[in-house]
């Protein structure tokens, strides 16, 4: 196993009992949505992309503002030395899928959690025409919305009877060539 995919399960083992108001807590939450992504046949990157998608949030527990309304971004450059685009920028752009998501599609606002519907406003609120246009060329915006999709998904108690270590095959097949030169 790579030091890093040992770093990020360490990472769970630590942090990942914390909750951020769903009712379940953070590896029960990634682990569903990588369980959801798995059995839609996505590749490996997105089954890795749907189990990380909120490392961020775990990276800081410290500062629960800063880690909710950026986890994106933070998640995703930590894990960019050794993952791919493919993982990486689908987690970028997961927090914007939801408000580009909210503005397009009629019930996808009234749906969401309460939790979901608190980060929205700090994440920018319902996009306007220009930033939806904007987040529909980005490269990884069709895999974004999947995984947007699986993360409303995934708060369901059931699908919580893996860990994180358990989606090992498909984040060691994410992983670069590089990372594990």
């Amino acid at each position: 196993m790579h030091p890093f995919i040992q770093q990020i399960i360490d990472l769970y083992e630590a942090e990942g009992h914390h909750t951020y108001g769903e009712g379940i807590n953070q590896t029960e939450h990634g682990v569903q949505c990588a369980e959801l992504a798995l059995r839609a046949g996505e590749s490996a990157e997105l089954v890795t992309a749907a189990l990380l998608h909120d490392v961020g949030h775990l990276m800081a527990t410290t500062d629960i503002a800063f880690g909710n309304y950026k986890h994106d971004s933070i998640g995703a450059e930590y894990l960019a030395p050794y993952f791919p685009p493919s993982v990486t920028e689908p987690i970028r752009l997961h927090a914007e899928a939801k408000r580009y998501l909210c503005a397009v599609e009629k019930g996808y606002l009234e749906g969401l959690s309460a939790a979901s519907l608190d980060s929205l406003h700090h994440q920018g609120g319902l996009m306007n025409e220009e930033e939806q246009q904007a987040f529909l060329q980005e490269e990884y915006a069709a895999d974004a919305i999947k995984l947007r999709r699986w993360d409303d998904e995934g708060k369901v108690e059931e699908l919580s009877n893996k860990t994180v270590a358990h989606y090992l095959d498909s984040m060691n097949a994410a992983i670069t060539a590089e990372a594990t030169a």
